[in-house]
């Protein structure tokens, strides 16, 4: 299917956004930036090109936080023209309202960030691995561009772009773009993005930063003290990326990086294009937790290259993107490897369900997150209920013919947005037409707009399971934790062992198995975040300390919301809990500071 740019793109209305692309919108992005570590802000040129769709006597951008020196009709130096913020939201942020030329091809708007703007993170250099320089990154998904660029902040808009960014010479920058490899002599850098991306792809990092190639088309940015342990641990980065274009089509975005951050990250990792960031929790030594890096290279095809039209659709870029990096992972390591993780991911969408509670109208697919933070829609259903959609189609219609039609839906829908009901109807009309009766069979309507789980879902089982389950059941029956045959697991068995021991074990108990395994000094991210609940519930006093640091040193939500309840369950813990927040809130990014105000409250008011 060919685009023709002459044909005006469908805009889907994104309740997030207070852009009016149907009317004018935006395709192209010349960006001027300052980096400014002393005030903690970011001075920016940012000229937009647009495309008139309609006849409209303005241009809606939204921002929030950002200070407009001057709005040009034109280039850099254009004329004046007058413009004005809307009302203010807490979390939508102003719309920019600029008045426009019935000509008009370009804006450019002169601006500064706030010190607090919530995509930035400024970190001072004791917060950094290197210990040494400070670090900046950018965390712009769902909707926090608009704190660092004046945009048309929606999943449905694309843009290229080409960026100038003045750093402290001693600094490296990265972007979502075209990245250099080794330092200028005057901290001057150019980037270009020659294929068109959403807002929310948008990405800055800057830092004591090197380079290691991995393969011709891969390596790995990391901050000296971290590259060795990174190039080791990603080894198998290339074969990835070869696994990935084997199973749904070529990798159109040419080279595929990743960026170690430091460890304040909020998340696992973020697809930006070209440049993937990554937690640190991921070094594991053993290569056991690159799963995650699977899964942000599977959104180079979803997500990236076919984009949620609006955070209500977001189960179309995370369902897509956990079915193909479980595929990656068998493709590398084989059945019985992706299995454990199917059934890890398994475990923590019955845990989300439960959580949600099971009619919940946030338990379906298409969310309706109008009026509320899209962050909220960042769960596991998006991801595991997604995912699990997509396997129970794999058991209905059997591999070969669903991977025909994945590989067929990421081509055709290239560098564009998907909604939901334009996926049902392309669903109905390239598959399930093809298979009477499948469609009742596999419940789609209970998927798509209905709670929990539908009964037609596959079990989900993992072979190399059943042993850590025949290791629990002797340890329950009285073997010895020093006598289990635990030889040769992963993290993946011993996360699974940690979520199956019975709750409310005693200090005692916890002591035999951390004399055993040292479950308490692990090296590994998922088994402390699996092994402190335990912890906390029996008021473990070895693992306390340890417990503080890792809350202290590490921003990855998806850990720390866990822990914090479960001190917030403890009779003495709520206190605890308070204080350490209060000492680790500085190291967090403002997307885990917005989750944990709501549950401690805020330590700084």
């Amino acid at each position: 299917m060919s685009h023709h740019p002459s044909l005006a793109p469908a805009f889907t209305p994104d309740p997030h956004s207070y852009a009016r692309p149907a009317e004018v919108s935006v395709h192209h992005l010349d960006l001027d930036l300052i980096v400014d570590f002393s005030s903690s802000t970011l001075a920016g040129t940012a000229t937009w090109q647009l495309t008139h769709h309609a006849p409209a006597a303005e241009l809606v951008l939204d921002t929030r936080g950002l200070a407009i020196d001057a709005v040009l009709l034109g280039g850099p130096d254009g004329t004046p023209t007058t413009y004005e913020f809307g009302p203010d939201d807490t979390v939508l942020g102003q719309p920019l309202h600029i008045v426009l030329s019935p000509d008009a091809a370009a804006v450019t708007i002169r601006y500064r960030t706030a010190p607090g703007a919530a995509a930035l993170q400024w970190l001072p250099p004791a917060q950094t691995a290197g210990r040494q320089q400070p670090f900046l990154f950018t965390q712009s998904q769902a909707i926090l561009a608009r704190t660092w660029l004046p945009c048309q902040d929606s999943p449905g808009v694309r843009f290229t772009y080409e960026a100038r960014v003045q750093v402290p010479a001693h600094l490296l920058p990265l972007m979502s773009a075209e990245n250099p490899q080794e330092r200028t002599p005057d901290g001057s850098y150019t980037f270009r993005m020659s294929q068109p991306i959403p807002a929310y792809l948008m990405a800055l990092a800057v830092g004591d930063l090197e380079f290691r190639p991995l393969s011709a088309r891969t390596g790995v940015y990391a901050e000296p003290a971290t590259l060795p342990q990174a190039a080791e641990e990603f080894a198998d980065l290339e074969d990835m990326v070869t696994a990935a274009e084997d199973l749904y089509g070529p990798y159109r975005w040419e080279r595929y990086d990743l960026l170690v951050l430091p460890p304040s990250f909020p998340f696992g990792g973020m697809e930006n294009p070209r440049l993937t960031f990554v937690t640190p929790t991921i070094l594991a030594g053993d290569r056991s937790l690159t799963s995650l890096v699977a899964h942000e290279l599977a959104h180079s095809w979803s997500g990236n290259l076919v984009t949620n039209a609006t955070w209500n659709d977001f189960w179309l870029n995370e369902g897509f993107t956990v079915y193909f990096e479980r595929r990656i992972m068998e493709k590398l390591y084989g059945r019985p490897y992706a299995d454990m993780l199917q059934v890890l991911g398994h475990t923590a969408l019955l845990h989300t369900v439960e959580e949600l509670g099971p009619t919940s109208p946030d338990t379906h697919l298409h969310l309706n997150l109008a009026g509320r933070d899209p962050d909220e829609g960042l769960n596991e259903i998006a991801y595991e209920k997604g995912d699990y959609l997509l396997l129970t189609l794999e058991h209905l219609v059997g591999r070969p013919a669903l991977d025909t039609f994945i590989k067929d839906y990421f081509a055709r829908h290239s560098f564009r947005s998907m909604d939901t009901l334009s996926f049902v109807e392309y669903l109905r009309q390239e598959l399930l037409a093809k298979h009477p009766g499948l469609e009742e069979h596999l419940q789609l309507a209970a998927w798509i707009n209905g709670p929990g789980i539908p009964a037609v879902a596959p079990p989900v089982v993992a072979a190399r399971f059943q042993a850590v389950e025949a290791a629990l059941a002797q340890w329950q029956a009285g073997t010895p934790a020093a006598n289990l045959t635990t030889t040769g697991w992963t993290s993946h068995e011993w996360v699974h062992f940690l979520h199956g021991l019975p709750p409310g074990l005693t200090a005692a108990r916890l002591t035999e198995l951390d004399e055993a395994f040292a479950f308490t000094h692990s090296g590994n991210a998922e088994i402390l975040a699996a092994w402190f609940p335990l912890t906390i519930a029996a008021g473990y006093a070895p693992a306390e300390e340890p417990l503080r640091e890792f809350l202290t040193w590490v921003g990855r939500r998806k850990f720390l919301v866990p822990l914090y309840r479960a001190l917030l369950a403890t009779p003495s813990g709520a206190d605890r809990a308070r204080a350490i927040y209060a000492a680790a809130r500085g190291n967090y990014h403002a997307v885990a500071t917005s989750t944990f105000d709501a549950l401690l409250g805020n330590p700084t008011e």
